[in-house]
């Protein structure tokens, strides 16, 4: 039996606008408090603990944009403050992983806006959380595949979190060497490593989790590993009283955490907290898999066939209606590049064009398709202004061009 290492990863999301929306409404107003102590409790909770935590956390771009917004954090300012929890989140340990922007489902979004997605959330990142570099990606609900890799690669990733039901070994491999070790995946000629997320040893974590039985779990679930494994388990952290739980004897970090961090400082865990980018600078893997398209499990689907996404009717319009919006946005987008460049840009022109963009991308958002039908609407009603604002802009550049060519006519005179 090899050395056992675990990393445990938290992911923190709110679609935009919601956590007003849930403390304006009489019936969720509490729940809203709760959420936002649970952010503001994540950095008091490793206090004690900086030589031994090892913890990662993904945090949206939607909620990073609400953690920046001023009316937000006036509003929650007697409740949690957000720059005092942020400024926190700055200075801690943690090991921050990167995602897309408004939070997409990558493979069913267009592969045009990929990059995107993926770039402006970088830049929120380092404003927010302050790091230079994210080793690390996880996609938002876990949806992967592996047409990913190059734009990941250009963005500067190091590893990416696969669901552990995905991976495609190469040769014939034994259930604890499917989950519980990092591999390499290559395509279109760049590679990255693929860190597996152990699904069901997460799916324990996400509520009441026994630090005793998971200490056993593990045990017994690597005990036959000839090489250093490493169990990776990554839940949301502000879902549910687990984590919501204003008790903290009795809720995730002091029912679980703090017990798991007390066991290991004593000697007795059996196993190793540590960061993925720590694990890799000693364990670097060369073995290489493939991984299939799919997504983390929901309480109704698997997600290897994203239907909690894509099951409706009205899911699939709005998927396909993403689809015609972007290729009308890169359209106008090459005309006007072609046709105005440097600073001759019409700055009225570009500013549609840009505000086209970030509804698409803000339509794109996975929380407008994962509630069956109920949300779509909120994807339809970005597109339609999406439309608007290209209509528009390619009014604009009509005129533009019709005179521009009026004038070259005149100096050929």
């Amino acid at each position: 039996m090899g050395q056992i290492y675990h990393a445990l990863g938290l992911h923190l999301h709110q679609p935009l606008g919601n956590l007003l929306t849930m403390f304006n409404s009489p019936d969720e107003c509490w729940e809203a408090k709760q959420i936002l102590w649970c952010y503001d409790r994540i950095t008091r909770m490793l206090e004690g603990y900086g030589d031994i935590a090892r913890l990662h956390l993904s945090v949206s771009g939607t909620l990073l944009k609400q953690f920046e917004d001023e009316g937000i954090r006036e509003t929650f300012q007697d409740i949690a403050p957000i720059a005092d929890f942020m400024e926190r989140f700055r200075r801690s340990p943690i090991e921050f992983t990167g995602s897309g922007l408004y939070h997409p489902v990558y493979p069913l979004i267009p592969r045009a806006d990929w990059d995107a997605q993926t770039e402006w959330w970088q830049g929120i990142g380092r404003h927010m959380l302050g790091r230079d570099t994210f080793h690390g990606f996880w996609p938002p609900e876990m949806g992967f595949c592996m047409e990913m890799i190059p734009m990941l690669k250009r963005h500067g990733y190091r590893y990416v979190l696969v669901d552990c039901w995905y991976i495609k070994p190469k040769r014939e491999m034994r259930w604890e060497e499917q989950r519980y070790r990092p591999y390499i995946a290559r395509y279109g000629g760049e590679e990255i490593v693929v860190v597996p997320r152990d699904r069901e040893l997460s799916d324990a974590q996400e509520s009441g989790l026994d630090p005793g039985w998971f200490q056993h779990e593990i045990y017994e679930r690597t005990k036959h590993c000839d090489f250093p494994a490493l169990v990776t388990t990554w839940t949301d952290g502000e879902n549910g009283g687990w984590f919501r739980g204003v008790n903290v004897e009795a809720n995730f970090w002091g029912r679980f955490y703090h017990e798991i961090l007390n066991r290991y400082r004593a000697g007795t865990l059996g196993f190793i907290p540590t960061h993925i980018n720590e694990y890799l600078d000693k364990h670097w893997p060369e073995e290489e898999v493939e991984v299939h398209p799919g997504a983390w499990n929901t309480g109704d689907h698997w997600g290897g066939d994203f239907a909690q996404w894509t099951g409706g009717l009205l899911q699939k319009k709005g998927i396909d209606e993403i689809h015609r919006a972007s290729a009308y946005y890169h359209t106008t987008k090459k005309n006007f590049d072609e046709l105005h460049v440097g600073a001759s840009d019409p700055e009225d022109i570009k500013q549609l064009i840009f505000d086209a963009y970030d509804a698409l991308l803000t339509a794109e958002t996975s929380c407008n398709f994962f509630w069956g039908s109920a949300w779509v609407h909120k994807s339809f009603d970005m597109i339609e202004k999406v439309y608007r604002l290209l209509d528009i802009a390619n009014e604009k550049l009509k005129v533009k061009t019709t005179k521009t060519e009026a004038q070259k006519k005149m100096s050929e005179r």
